[in-house]
């Protein structure tokens, strides 16, 4: 069985399913790979509008395959080709132009946080708690944590995490900023579903470059930003679908 499950269905909506269950959703080189493949279709699929990320089991990612690690011959080697394959990953699901939701039915540790960052929205259960972990085994953050963590809750509170190894539950993870939503396990599908739905509703392009922009903030200065700004509404401005749309808001 593949340990990623990826799909797409006739609305546009690509699904990306961790599948590795019994290691609890553990990032190896074959999830590594299978990740690659399917942000690859996705970037080659003009038809595709949201992303939709989840996992199977009760953990939705437990970081870095320690297994693997410790049994790898050449553990350096192992690390900056793991590393390597899942940063290629993070960067086109980072440059993509449509939203990511993200599904957290439980636990997040490690190089999971980097997907769960990766994610535009993130609705999670009461069963979940996030932790970084890398220190407890020696190793400094990897896949977009140390950047994406301090960005999403500020800078003390991700060394409270990264250097004190801070297990946060999901109720503080609300409250930080680093999920969206907190719902029943039951009801984790339904709120995904009606983000999803809320999503293509909106104008794709619109949609993809609000996500752009955001992301991009972070990079530039303030004059470049509103140069890009400036630019991007010029453009899509020019389209036939948003001249529609105007001329439905102004009658």
């Amino acid at each position: 069985m593949s340990s990623v499950i990826f799909g797409v269905d006739d609305r546009g909506v690509a699904s990306i399913e961790l599948n590795r269950p019994s290691a609890g959703n553990a990032l190896d080189l074959e999830v590594a790979g299978g990740l690659a493949q399917a942000i690859t279709s996705i970037r080659e699929n003009a038809d595709v509008r949201v992303v939709r990320l989840s996992s199977t089991g009760k953990i939705f990612c437990a970081g870095g395959d320690v297994r693997a690690m410790a049994a790898a011959s050449d553990r350096p080697r192992f690390l900056a080709d793991l590393a390597g394959s899942i940063h290629r990953s993070l960067i086109a699901l980072d440059e993509l132009p449509v939203p990511i939701v993200a599904a957290i039915q439980g636990p997040v540790a490690g190089a999971g946080l980097g997907l769960l960052l990766a994610a535009d929205y993130v609705a999670a259960t009461p069963a979940s708690s996030y932790v970084a972990a890398y220190s407890m085994i020696g190793l400094s953050p990897d896949c977009g944590v140390s950047i994406g963590l301090p960005r999403a809750i500020g800078m003390r509170r991700a060394l409270q995490m990264l250097v004190l190894n801070e297990r946060i539950d999901a109720s503080t993870a609300l409250a930080w900023g680093l999920v969206d939503a907190v719902v029943e396990l039951d009801e984790l599908a339904t709120d995904v579903d009606r983000v999803v739905s809320l999503l293509l509703d909106r104008q794709t392009s619109a949609v993809g470059q609000a996500r752009r922009l955001v992301r991009a903030s972070y990079q530039r200065e303030f004059a470049q930003h509103l140069d890009d700004e400036a630019l991007t509404i010029t453009r899509l401005g020019g389209t036939e679908e948003v001249g529609a749309l105007l001329s439905s808001r102004s009658r």
